[in-house]
């Protein structure tokens, strides 16, 4: 037998399930590269003479625009560069991005999820990438570390605040 109890008790609309809001809803509706560059150029002279380790060094960056109604991109731009004393072995640079659709999401809510959890969702795609591309390109696969998008939006937001206080003191 199938019961009609709302949880309150005495038949009536629960007062709470009446003024909640509606549940965010999020939706990938594609993911995709947007620009793609690998340059090895200094391939012949790496194969002769490997060279000490690598210098590697690693930027990512994310950003989020309005597409449409309910409709946002959320993308990740990486960069690896790595070098030793015989110059450039390798020049990664990725643009990844994501196509979401997110309903009922508080406007305070929009950018740090656009900034920090969209990202999260695109960050394993952008991983394997990134460990294909080394490795077709002849080096051992760049495994990235999982990514802190928090700490990122949190040291950005601080970023701003300052330069903020900054221009209003001048």
């Amino acid at each position: 037998m199938a019961s009609s109890n709302n949880g309150n008790g005495n038949g009536k609309p629960d007062e709470a399930a009446k003024s909640a809001p509606p549940p965010v809803q999020v939706k990938v509706v594609a993911q995709y590269i947007k620009d793609l560059s690998f340059e090895n150029p200094n391939i012949e002279r790496i194969i002769k003479d490997p060279g000490d380790q690598p210098n590697l060094q690693l930027s990512i960056n994310v950003g989020a625009k309005g597409m449409g109604p309910s409709l946002y991109e959320s993308t990740i731009d990486f960069n690896a560069q790595a070098v030793n004393k015989n110059g450039e072995i390798y020049q990664l640079e990725l643009v990844y991005s994501g196509l979401f659709r997110i309903e009922n999401i508080p406007e305070q809510a929009l950018e740090p999820f656009l900034l920090v959890n969209c990202p999260t969702i695109l960050f394993p795609f952008v991983r394997r990438i990134v460990a294909d591309l080394t490795r077709e390109g002849g080096f051992p696969p760049l495994l990235l570390d999982p990514f802190d998008f928090a700490s990122l939006y949190m040291s950005r937001q601080q970023e701003m605040r300052a330069r903020a206080e900054t221009e209003l003191k001048n």
